[in-house]
């Protein structure tokens, strides 16, 4: 009976799970917010599927998800690159855990709270959710960005900063301290002192660090030997389970030892099989980690004091918001780069559940407080996705209006009409080969880009080029547009592309309009604006690389040019007719599928290798 509810419970988290990742990307609101709203529609204060007791047996197993995602970004983090940091590590993070905790515990000593206690909520609310944060910029494709990188530092710093947290909480006890720090499994060091306990803790934190680089690497060798993929796997979660283990029985938080070994294994040649091995357990186990958390808000709790729990979640959100976009301009982001890195990091984490328990357990934390401050928490978790989905927003739309606008005003532009018969907008890797053969064939060309630092890059090692924007009439007039007589537009962007080439048509129409293609959608642009003379960035690259593989196979020279022109030409005839029907998605298939069975058929009537076996071709 208890192995079909298991297996009961099972199906109900996957489909859960699976419903959550659909309706999140389809709404646009990211797999997170569906996890917490598929938590929340199957636990007790729902559909009551799953019952508070099994929700919190299943919560507890995917922390394991927390675990393995720090260890995977202590692999992406080297020593080196950990020291490049070093400023924003302690100049955001450790700046934000400082004043947050203060402004935090100024704000519940405003509740009424005694500043031992109140310290101890700032305590717990300073940290952020790791896994949240982390998951829903890299959803929205910021976690590479400046914010991105900023938001990665304090959470960084936060994950750390438990370790001390942990410690001071039951030290703001006037009696009845637990030492244990919330880990029952730390037990064996109550009676030990707190010199001692130190002491073990620093003893357990060099024993990962020595065991991971000297003892885990010449295993992981050994099996690689055995060129097993299920070893290698075994070995991986070996290392993470047993490192997670040894920091609970000193008192630690697990995922802080994973991840002081994911750093130190960062540098190791295995680095990439272990991040391609233990990536698909992380991703299914945080899926169940965040279902949880949604099961785990005590609606019973929030509807009995609605007010008071609405209040602090407010002012959790603003107070550290605040705080932490006041780092961010000290540290000079842009206005709109701060507001998304405290949007992201403004609420809760998932420490603070963990923290709470060892405040509670400490005598610190009273018990009417506990369950505020946990629904606080919970909410404003689950509010973290809608917040860097709004602001995310606001600043992929601020960085667009920057690479548009921006690089003219900081830069005066010092285009000039060399009387050049060509004009090219964009020196990047596809404009720089049209500009040196052009040049090395006799032909002056008038080079702009709005790329700063690559004019001045080029310039130093002596290639004539101006810094300037082509969208805009005047400059494209300095640059004798009037007089030149071809524009090639270089530039990666279609739609900046396309509003250059209006320019040109309409005040230049003797020019002939050259223009890149980043792909077919790039390409398909193009057709509508009735411009015909455009080139796909990669196309000639992967017909030459075809022309290659079949002159290896034994294609003569002559044959494989000829092939290879040929589907040049089909390609092209095919993009230009699915240009046509590229917004009727009926009419788009059949076009596709048409000009597919169109091509194959042209190419298989010209082979010259048709009968033969195209593995032993000499033709």
């Amino acid at each position: 009976m208890a192995f079909e509810t298991g297996f009961l419970h099972a199906l109900i988290y996957l489909a859960a799970a699976l419903i959550a990742i659909l309706i999140g990307r389809w709404s646009g609101a990211g797999a997170v917010l569906g996890y917490l709203a598929a938590g929340t529609a199957i636990g007790p204060w729902g559909l009551g599927l799953i019952g508070s007791k099994e929700g919190a047996h299943v919560t507890h197993f995917a922390e394991f998800g927390v675990v393995l995602m720090l260890f995977l970004i202590g692999l992406e983090l080297r020593p080196r690159m950990l020291w490049k940091m070093r400023r924003p590590l302690l100049a955001l993070g450790g700046g934000q855990v400082l004043l947050s905790t203060m402004a935090l515990a100024g704000g519940a000593m405003a509740f009424g709270l005694d500043w031992r206690e109140a310290l101890a909520v700032g305590l717990v609310l300073a940290p952020s959710s790791t896994a949240i944060v982390l998951q829903s910029l890299s959803e929205r494709g910021l976690r590479q960005t400046d914010p991105g990188r900023d938001a990665f530092s304090v959470l960084l710093f936060q994950d750390v900063a438990v370790i001390p947290i942990i410690a001071i909480i039951p030290l703001l006890a006037v009696s009845g301290v637990d030492v244990s720090g919330g880990h029952s499994s730390a037990a064996w060091m109550d009676g030990l002192s707190p010199a001692v306990r130190a002491l073990v803790t620093f003893i357990a934190i060099i024993a990962i660090i020595v065991l991971s680089w000297w003892g885990i690497r010449p295993l992981f060798r050994a099996v690689a030997k055995a060129n097993l993929r299920e070893a290698f796997v075994a070995a991986a979660l070996l290392l993470v389970i047993g490192v997670a283990l040894a920091m609970t029985k000193v008192g630690l938080s697990p995922a802080l030892g994973a991840f002081v070994a994911g750093v130190v294994l960062a540098g190791s040649e295995y680095r990439h099989e272990l991040e391609a091995d233990l990536e698909p357990f992380k991703g299914l186990l945080l899926g169940l980690f965040f279902i949880g958390v949604g099961m785990g808000i005590d609606f019973g709790h929030i509807w009995a004091n609605i007010q008071t729990v609405l209040l602090v979640t407010v002012a959790l959100v603003l107070i550290k918001g605040v705080v932490i976009a006041f780092l961010a301009r000290a540290n000079r982001a842009e206005l709109p780069g701060a507001y998304l890195v405290a949007a992201a990091l403004a609420a809760g984490g998932e420490f603070a559940f963990v923290l709470v328990s060892v405040g509670q357990s400490a005598g610190v934390i009273a018990g009417d407080t506990a369950p505020t401050v946990i629904a606080a928490v919970a909410l404003s978790m689950a509010a973290t996705p809608i917040l860097i989905l709004v602001f995310g927003k606001r600043y992929h739309q601020f960085q667009r209006r920057k690479n548009e606008t921006a690089g003219d005003e900081a830069r005066e532009s010092d285009v000039s009409d060399e009387g050049a018969p060509v004009i090219i907008c964009g020196f990047g890797r596809f404009g720089h080969a049209v500009g040196r053969l052009l040049r090395g064939q006799g032909f002056a060309c008038s080079v702009l880009d709005r790329d700063a630092e690559q004019v001045d890059l080029l310039r130093e090692i002596g290639i004539p080029i101006h810094y300037g924007d082509a969208a805009r009439p005047d400059l494209l007039q300095a640059a004798g547009a009037a007089n030149a007589k071809v524009l090639v537009i270089a530039i990666k962007n279609a739609d900046s592309a396309l509003k250059i080439a209006r320019t040109a048509r309409e005040l230049y129409p003797h020019l002939e309009i050259y223009l890149r293609a980043f792909g077919r959608i790039d390409a398909y642009e193009f057709v509508d604006a009735g411009e015909d003379r455009f080139y796909r960035d990669t196309l000639d690259s992967s017909l030459r690389m075809g022309a290659d593989i079949l002159r290896h196979f034994g294609m003569k020279e002559e044959s494989a040019k000829r092939v290879t022109e040929l589907y040049r030409r089909s390609d092209e005839e095919a993009v230009r007719e699915m240009a046509k029907h590229r917004h009727d998605r009926k009419r788009y298939l059949d076009a596709g599928r048409e000009a597919v069975r169109a091509l194959d058929e042209v190419m298989r009537s010209d082979s010259p290798c048709a009968d033969r076996d195209s593995s032993k071709a000499e033709c």
